[in-house]
């Protein structure tokens, strides 16, 4: 799933404000956000990037994920606590039946799992009606719609027996019929689905806790017309109180929960050490424990910083300008935070950030070369040092922790001499057009226009190109603009992130599946014969040797093309308040905030003592 390129990072002030006045936007008795809590209630305020929109066939990006996640839901979901990562049931009533020959799964739906109260359902004067199997046959034929031009088309893409046909049937003038049968995808009775697959499919369960597989209301979709984006309809622990676009989103608890009697509760299994860790005291419990959610898009630094310092905000990144004044030398945190309550946790990710090049392109599509000479340009080690030694350098497009992932030697490392051999190869010596004279001049598009990291690293790389001649001007976006230009495929380069939608090598390597360019996740436009051939052999294949040894084989062909510079893996640091309950570090966390708790008496005696 696509992140802005410094997603991990929560921005943080520089240290000096750590020792400032404790108000949530400067050192200058400015007024403290009012964050109008009633009395008793329990509230978790946070920041959020910017939210294209609530449907689920349109987020293709994290932070719009996790706010779908809270309102919608699917019929499966990961397990919270257990590692390795694994599938349970949501709004399946169990896991499904599989056929023999591993091409029909057969679910069944929970009884009595009502959609929010809401002015769509006109037949019930508003009030929310049962999910039924059939919402999911409508949910998933909406990401194959091509009017809806879904993000998450790909995941079904060649899957589902009559999928691809309806596809092709929607693509004329006249409105989709959503009626026209589909093979694969069956209502069998009200709460029974089935889906028949093409050929075998070993990541459909983890695919279908997706949002791309959320259960959407047909009525919600069809009364709202184009507004459906700003009006989310699901079953999930929450609705949308309020949304002020780019500034402001607040959630509360889904009151359908109580009224139909819904039964969730804390998870009662765990990894090793969570029982220990007090992940476990609430095992059993109804979910959700949060009555209400508000996170706000904070562009300035200083702020984010300061509205977690004075428990505004339950949790915090570390950026870089301020890692020496939150973490000492042996990688602990500092002495301070710790007497203040503050907790640090840290984990490996599976995502990768890098620099992609848009293969439509004729100066940097059709010239290997010249990828190649901009990635040996890539100075490693100033690169890690700029995001203090918490990252390392991908020599590839699979992760560390992933089947297929090779620990060698980069193809292509910084070696500044053979980046000028092979510019000059590419027709470029010295970075200058031999037929004008002219500088080689590219253009890096970007997210995050408001983020001074984002800026301060894109200098950086441009630097690293000028000491081969190659000039790099930056085009800053705010974030929907951005995906959209990606979308569009009108972007020369770019930067960007990938979050593991699933623990799959699939995954990562479909990034670079020719059928799945933009706008589905292969915004390098990336088509190469040899490597499609390999992934459609590879992706029917249940995980074993000769799998993993294909992953590693179209790994291989990635680096050799250089579609990307892959710049960073990061190791992710978080810090949260010790009132935060039942945190725990998950790289799908799309739907878990419904575990988190706050403890109230501990906040309140937090914020007597350090909030000011």
């Amino acid at each position: 799933m696509k992140a802005p390129a410094t997603q991990w990072w929560r921005l943080v002030a520089p240290a000096g404000l750590l020792l400032c006045g404790l108000t949530c936007t400067g050192c200058g008795g400015t007024r403290r956000l009012d964050t109008g809590a009633a009395s008793g209630e329990m509230v978790m305020y946070g920041a959020t990037a910017r939210i294209r929109g609530f449907d689920p066939v349109k987020a293709g990006d994290v932070a719009s994920a996790m706010a779908i996640s809270k309102i919608y839901e699917g019929l499966l979901q990961y397990s919270y606590l257990v590692r390795p990562y694994r599938v349970e049931p949501l709004l399946a009533d169990g896991m499904p039946e599989v056929s023999a020959d591993g091409l029909v799964y057969t679910f069944h739906i929970r009884p009595g799992i009502y959609f929010q109260d809401d002015p769509c359902f006109t037949n019930t004067a508003g009030r929310g009606r049962e999910l039924t199997a059939a919402d999911f046959v409508y949910s998933i034929k909406r990401v194959a719609d091509a009017k809806n031009a879904s993000t998450g088309y790909w995941a079904f893409r060649n899957r589902i027996v009559g999928l691809d046909e309806f596809r092709k049937a929607s693509q004329g003038q006249e409105s989709t019929d959503y009626d026209l049968p589909v093979e694969g995808l069956r209502a069998l009775d009200r709460y029974t689905l089935q889906i028949k697959l093409v050929e075998p499919y070993p990541q459909l369960l983890w695919v279908l806790t997706m949002q791309y597989a959320f259960a959407v209301p047909r009525e919600a979709v069809e009364y709202y017309g184009e507004s459906f984006l700003n009006h989310p309809v699901g079953t999930g622990p929450y609705v949308l109180k309020a949304w002020r676009r780019n500034y402001r989103v607040e959630f509360e608890r889904n009151p359908k929960w109580s009224e139909t009697g819904r039964k969730e509760t804390y998870p009662r299994e765990g990894a090793a050490g969570d029982a220990a860790a007090g992940l476990l005291e609430d095992a059993g419990r109804p979910v959700p424990f949060i009555d209400r959610i508000v996170q706000f898009v904070v562009s300035d630094d200083s702020t984010r910083w300061l509205m977690f310092l004075t428990g505004e905000f339950s949790t915090s990144g570390i950026s870089r300008d301020n890692w020496d004044a939150v973490i000492t030398e042996s990688r602990k945190l500092d002495r301070k935070l710790e007497e203040m309550g503050i907790v640090l946790a840290k984990t490996p990710t599976l995502s990768i950030y890098y620099l992609g090049f848009n293969m439509d392109d004729p100066v940097v599509g059709g010239n290997r070369k010249l990828r190649q000479a901009m990635t040996c340009a890539f100075n490693t080690e100033e690169w890690i040092h700029f995001y203090n030694d918490r990252i390392k350098r991908p020599t590839g497009p699979i992760p560390p922790g992933v089947a297929g992932y090779e620990e060698r030697p980069a193809l292509f490392p910084y070696d500044l001499e053979r980046a000028r051999r092979l510019l000059a190869e590419a027709g470029y010596p010295g970075g200058r057009d031999p037929r004008t004279g002219r500088r080689l001049e590219l253009t890096l598009d970007l997210g995050q226009a408001q983020s001074p990291e984002m800026r301060q690293s894109t200098e950086l790389f441009a630097d690293f190109m000028t000491r081969i001649g190659i000039v790099i001007k930056p085009s800053y976006n705010n974030w929907p603009t951005f995906l959209g230009k990606l979308e569009r495929r009108q972007v020369q380069m770019y930067r960007l992130g990938w979050v593991a939608d699933y623990p799959d090598a699939e995954n990562f390597l479909q990034l670079f599946y020719g059928p799945n360019s933009s706008p589905g996740p292969n915004h390098s436009n990336y088509s190469n014969p040899e490597f499609d051939r390999l992934y459609e052999r590879a992706r029917v294949m249940p995980d074993c040797p000769e799998r993993t040894r294909l992953y590693a084989r179209m790994a291989r062909m990635i680096e050799e093309d250089c579609p990307w510079i892959f710049t960073s893996i990061p190791l992710d640091y978080v810090l949260r308040h010790s009132w935060l309950r039942n945190y725990k570090p998950h790289d799908f966390p799309y739907g878990m905030v419904k575990y988190l708790r706050i403890d109230a008496a501990a906040r309140r005696a937090w914020k007597m003592r350090f909030g000011g």
